[in-house]
């Protein structure tokens, strides 16, 4: 039977109360709308010739273009970015560092069972030598890696949770989750202390094009990529004000249309919203019971991410993931008031105890999907173009990884990277428009019935996964 879960559309907060939470939110990341905020490089200005040249200024372009470096400090490195790097997902996500390079074991062992054992490994590795480039580059991106708590809404997931309790992860139920984190709506947490950590996203990419500079990478900012083709041994990359003849490429634009048609049907265009506090008092904290520094995310199909920042303002996304029909990536679609009108009203319902805490911001942003929700990885043009998509919002350590991957695939290397099947076999691509935007609607509509439903798939989504397709919200 369905019952009425704990987080749904309806909105059943008062009106008046959201309104007023939500009056003074500023349309912009809470993360780039900070004074540190780096200058933009100039843009490139005529022909450029280079060794390597990286087209993204995101995490994964910002990793490919340092690691390229140190690997060989004699290579000239090149990187372009449309806007500004860190502008997109880079700057505007929850700042969940996870090591996972597979979203979750679960997911892992649907798609790569032989191998999860070695990915884990290879994920643990990638997420503590992401640590300690932030301190050999002496990069502050309030990096604190105080765990994080799975929390359960529902009765089945409390089941669920169970399940996966065990020597690095502790179920806590009953006052051992009031001590960790007190809410009406909480029945049950899994705490995990390893391989987990949060950071600021803006900073993070700005520590990593500082860092990049100081090693001698080119960086031009507002230099969009306009077209890339073979060119007699090399790849040349047009761009608005000039093109760029390079020996080998790195295309990290993840969600944005590919350069490479034949990847545009390897990933979706997912919008996601956020919404963060004002700071909160020790007396807040307190009634809330969450004192320590760990995320939280809640364990339904559409679940919310919530943490905390260094001055104590609580950041709250998730649930709705939207998809506009055609594929659109536009400015005005960061904006969507009935999300953040859902997401005040499942914060406030989560913390009754701060209903007079307000929202200074209010954003979201496109993210990039793949039918099996992690990244892949390919080469183009004789192996003179490597690539890296698909992240699927858990890309802030795992685009580290990638730019790993990229750097083997040009160098034509053989590596226990390379051999993983994740990077030898593609996900399955998304049926092309007009059948995209129904089936996306389809399976959105299946989630949201199978959280009603105990967690039970139907129809719908079965069928789905018996053709290899996985889906979150």
């Amino acid at each position: 039977m369905q019952v009425r879960p704990a987080y749904d559309v309806d909105i059943r907060t008062d009106s008046a109360r959201i309104r007023r939470a939500l009056a003074d939110a500023v349309p912009r990341s809470f993360w780039l709308d900070d004074p540190g905020r780096p200058a933009a490089e100039a843009p490139v200005a005529g022909d450029v010739d280079t060794d390597l040249l990286v087209i993204g200024g995101g995490y994964c372009g910002l990793w490919t273009a340092l690691m390229a470096k140190e690997a060989e400090p004699g290579r000239d490195v090149v990187l372009i970015e449309g806007e500004e790097v860190g502008w997109a997902a880079s700057g505007r996500n929850g700042g969940f560092v996870d090591a996972s390079l597979t979203h979750g074991p679960e997911n892992g062992r649907r798609h790569f069972a032989d191998e999860l054992a070695a990915l884990t490994e290879l994920g643990a590795e990638n997420f503590a030598g992401l640590a300690r480039a932030l301190l050999d580059h002496d990069i502050d991106a309030e990096f604190e890696q105080g765990g994080f708590l799975a929390v359960a809404t529902e009765p089945h997931q409390v089941a669920a949770l169970r399940a996966q309790a065990g020597e690095n992860a502790v179920l806590h139920e009953g006052d051992a989750l009031a001590s960790m984190v007190r809410s009406p709506l909480l029945r049950a947490g899994l705490f995990s202390r390893e391989r987990h950590a949060l950071a600021h996203p803006a900073k993070l990419a700005w520590g990593l094009k500082r860092a990049c500079l100081r090693l001698g990478v080119r960086v031009f900012e507002h230099t969009a990529a306009t077209g890339v083709r073979d060119d007699g041994g090399a790849v040349r990359v047009q761009t608005p004000a000039g093109r760029i003849r390079a020996r080998s490429v790195a295309l990290a634009t993840n969600g944005f249309p590919s350069l490479l048609r034949r990847n545009r049907l390897m990933t979706l265009p997912v919008y996601d919203y956020v919404l963060m506090t004002e700071p909160l008092s020790a007396a807040q904290l307190s009634d809330i019971g969450w004192t320590g520094r760990f995320g939280i995310s809640d364990a339904g199909r559409q679940f919310h991410y919530y943490r905390k920042s260094a001055d104590n303002r609580i950041l709250w996304g998730g649930y709705d993931a939207v998809y506009h029909r055609g594929g659109a990536v536009r400015p005005e679609y960061d904006q969507r008031p009935e999300t953040f009108a859902r997401l005040a009203d499942h914060f406030l319902r989560t913390f009754p105890q701060l209903e007079d805490v307000r929202f200074t911001h209010a954003w979201g942003g496109m993210i990039d999907m793949s039918t099996r929700l992690n990244a892949f990885h390919g080469t183009a043009m004789g192996g003179r173009l490597a690539y890296s998509s698909g992240f699927t919002g858990l890309g802030v350590a795992a685009t580290r990884f990638a730019a790993a991957v990229m750097i083997d695939l040009l160098a034509g290397a053989d590596t226990s990277r390379t051999r993983l099947r994740m990077v030898r076999r593609k996900p399955l691509p998304i049926p092309p428009e007009p059948l995209r935007y129904p089936a996306v609607q389809l399976i959105r509509g299946a989630i949201a019935r199978a959280d009603r439903n105990g967690g039970r798939d139907g129809l719908v989504l079965r069928a789905a996964n018996a053709f290899g397709f996985s889906f979150d919200s």
